[in-house]
């Protein structure tokens, strides 16, 4: 089976790099959002859905491997793509440059279930994951 990917591309803008016209180590994250957060909207499971489900879904640990800098307006490709889906939500994430595919950073997050009423963290999958997912459990 294959496992649910896909691709944005961001173009770092003024504010954020810094003062070496480099982007910002923090921006990076941004860019993870903005490729999961595509991905769920394309799933039919994007926030207003999680939120409707009775499910928050928050990070509870990121990992990024800086490769090389990114700069202003210098194009790039976020792809992400889920590897787990048991118990918990793991993405794996590449940055490169758009135009010649070089690697820039690589990451993950893995994001768990809690149940919006009670606070309480999920230690299964819930159903309406499996559904946006494509799979069955």
């Amino acid at each position: 089976m294959t496992l649910p990917s896909h691709e944005i591309e961001v173009v770092p803008s003024f504010y954020d790099v810094d003062p070496m016209w480099v982007v910002w180590h923090g921006h990076y994250v941004r860019y993870l959002e903005l490729a999961r957060s595509a991905l769920m909207t394309r799933l039919g499971y994007d926030y207003e859905e999680m939120a409707a489900s009775g499910y928050a879904w928050p990070i509870v640990d990121l990992r990024l491997k800086y490769v090389k800098s990114a700069r202003l307006k210098v194009p790039l490709k976020v792809r992400v793509e889920v590897i787990e889906y048991e118990n918990r939500l793991k993405m794996e994430y590449v940055i490169s440059d758009a135009a010649t595919g070089e690697k820039v950073t690589t990451g993950f997050t893995i994001q768990v279930a809690v149940d919006v009423k009670t606070g309480e963290m999920q230690y299964v999958t819930p159903q309406v994951l499996w559904k946006a997912l494509g799979v069955t459990p």
